[in-house]
């Protein structure tokens, strides 16, 4: 089965750029979540990590 979905898909004009694209996105998706955790302030992270606990919310 796999060895038809390979030819097959050797016949296809440019396939191999859909990898390095889907490789890219995912490499610049990462490297800005990376990013933001850094710069995130502390009080920021503290406020949002304590938001589960706080018993002021109304519930829903």
């Amino acid at each position: 089965m796999l060895k038809f979905a390979k030819n097959y898909m050797e016949g296809i004009d440019g396939i191999a750029t859909y990898p390095m694209i889907s490789l890219l996105i995912f490499f610049i998706f990462f490297a800005i979540l990376f990013w933001w955790v850094l710069t995130a302030s502390k009080a920021h992270i503290k406020e949002v990590s304590e938001i589960p606990l706080d018993e002021n919310q109304p519930k829903q």
